[in-house]
């Protein structure tokens, strides 16, 4: 027999260790979750950061804010009303009313918020949407354990909250404040951890449920909104159901007040539960595919989706429906308490007095722009993701068939960035619409209606210019896109805190949000409002112009 036709040396057998260790449901969980990690290291530090930096300011605001026994009752007081209860929450925390006390009663419930939304994030990006761009198919044909890709995200997201959990009960604890003890503060870290364990379980089991990150997304932030709704409502009325909610629970260790660890283990077991459901549903799908059956659609495509422009809105109308939604109820949440105002900052002199800075015939005005710009931040934060949606149908491969056709880059990643700023600037009036009717009814002045449902639409050029900057970074730093979000992050913390912890006038300047005049404290300046309908222009079309330069991300 020649040496051509020679039967070819089998390989080995693996060894028994190899063989199970491959078979093993966990295998190569490790090195997935080193990846995982190594792919967030901007990400999740940047989440942390700004989390902890925002509670310990917050802190030394209070104490600047609050220095004395008496200021600190006056503020219990403007706070003992269901609007007020439904914004911050239990009334219990109002009895002994110290530094600590507040940080629990006004800032626990919001920054859960904002852990729930970073837990679902980071399991979904390592879950769904790797199956969706088809990474995971890719992942599972080596030796990887079924569980293992779900197990790597769900330590991700485990080690992002511990971590946070234990940066605020270090910064709380070391920062001396009255009646913030450092028993107390690990109770505060350990509360973000145990919530934030539970809302990761929760989106493990969306991705099992969806076929598509967005949808998966969606379910998870649907459910972190049902739980902030139940303790508000508890927290008002029958508070049977602020026990349904971890953030009620979280809540419910009344840190700094009573001290009780033992409502955290209600969302320990409920973060079990869930991520053991998640284990047993993922066992149920085939690899990209989810448990939820995806709608048939119909035979033939509608003349408006064969549009660019119409095929754009189909693809960002889910998201836009829901924060449209989220926008409403905050407005409305923050109009419920306009009528209290007044009552709010008279005893309290430094926010009287930055209030006053803004302007405004009366605190009641003064106020409503202040939140303006909280109202703006959430719409920016959708431009960004909006602005966003052309590369990650770029990175996906589903951008390269249309562009293979006559269809041009300019008018296809046009299309995007036209529904994100016509996108964002009708956010901008639904907050409004929620802000001037619950503000009107609250106050009782009906003409209040109109300027605040017009007050918010002064922020859309600066929502455009925030369109504009992620566009450039699309068209020409494609992989540094994620910087945009620095531009809302910066708005929020300078225009909102910025005005109570007294940052120069000069750090306004840095963002665009700081040029817009802040109605309706403000008169109406139509030349800064002229001038960022401009750049965002000019700051579009170059961002198209490197997009038409650069090469696609082809698969």
């Amino acid at each position: 027999m020649s040496a051509a036709t020679a039967a070819a040396p089998r390989p080995a057998p693996a060894s028994g260790r190899q063989a199970r260790r491959g078979g093993h449901p966990l295998a190569g969980t490790y090195p997935l979750l080193r990846f995982a990690l190594r792919r967030d290291r901007v990400r999740l530090p940047v989440w942390i950061g700004a989390l902890t930096l925002t509670t310990v300011g917050t802190l030394s605001s209070f104490t600047t804010q609050y220095p004395d026994a008496a200021d600190r009752r006056a503020a219990a007081g403007t706070m003992d009303s269901p609007a007020g209860l439904a914004m911050t929450g239990p009334g219990h925390y109002l009895d002994d009313y110290g530094h600590g006390a507040m940080m629990g009663h006004q800032m626990l419930g919001f920054v859960l918020v904002m852990v729930g939304l970073m837990s679902v994030l980071t399991v979904t990006r390592h879950t769904r949407t790797e199956e969706e761009t088809g990474r995971a198919e890719l992942v599972r044909a080596a030796a990887v354990g079924r569980h293992a890709q779900l197990t790597a995200a769900l330590c991700a997201a485990a080690l992002a909250n511990a971590a946070l959990g234990l940066l605020l009960a270090v910064g709380l604890g070391a920062s001396g404040a009255e009646g913030v003890t450092w028993g107390g503060s690990l109770l505060y870290g350990a509360a973000h951890t145990a919530v934030g364990l539970v809302f990761a379980a929760v989106a493990g089991i969306t991705a099992q449920v969806s076929q598509f990150s967005r949808g998966a997304s969606g379910m998870a932030l649907a459910a972190i909104g049902a739980a902030y709704a139940l303790r508000a409502a508890g927290d008002v009325g029958n508070a049977t159901l602020s026990w349904l909610s971890p953030i009620g629970w979280a809540q419910r260790t009344y840190v700094y007040v009573d001290d009780r660890w033992w409502p955290l283990l209600p969302a320990l077991a409920l973060a079990a539960a869930a991520t053991a459901a998640a284990y047993r549903l993922s066992t149920g799908r085939d690899v990209g595919a989810g448990l939820r059956a995806t709608r048939p659609g119909r035979p033939a495509a509608s003349r408006a989706l064969t549009q660019p422009l119409g095929f754009a809105v189909r693809l960002h109308r889910g998201t836009a429906t829901g924060f449209g939604a989220g926008l409403l109820l905050l407005g409305v949440m923050y109009g419920s308490i306009l009528g209290d105002a007044a009552e709010m900052v008279e005893d309290i002199p430094e926010l009287r007095d930055a209030l006053r800075e803004i302007g405004g015939a009366s605190v009641t005005e003064s106020f409503a722009s202040t939140v303006m710009i909280v109202l703006a931040v959430v719409a920016a934060v959708y431009v960004v993701m909006a602005a966003l949606r052309p590369q990650s149908e770029e990175t996906s491969g589903r951008a390269e068939p249309l562009l293979a056709t006559g269809l041009s880059r300019t008018r296809w990643a046009g299309t995007h960035l036209a529904v994100a700023m016509a996108g964002g600037t009708a956010l901008l009036a639904l907050s409004g619409l929620g802000f001037g009717a619950a503000g009107a009814a609250a106050t009782g002045d009906g003409g209040l209606f109109l300027d605040l449902l017009l007050a918010p639409l002064a922020y859309a050029p600066a929502l455009w210019v925030t369109v504009g900057v992620t566009a450039v970074l699309f068209g020409w730093l494609p992989r540094a896109t994620a910087a945009a979000w620095a531009l809302p992050v910066y708005a929020f913390v300078v225009g909102y805190l910025g005005t109570v912890l007294g940052f120069p006038d000069w750090t306004g300047d840095l963002s665009p949000f700081g040029y817009v005049p802040r109605l309706p404290a403000e008169e109406m300046r139509w030349t800064p409002v002229v001038a960022l309908t401009a750049l965002a222009a000019a700051l579009v079309a170059f961002g198209l112009a490197g997009f038409r330069r650069r090469d696609l991300d082809t698969k």
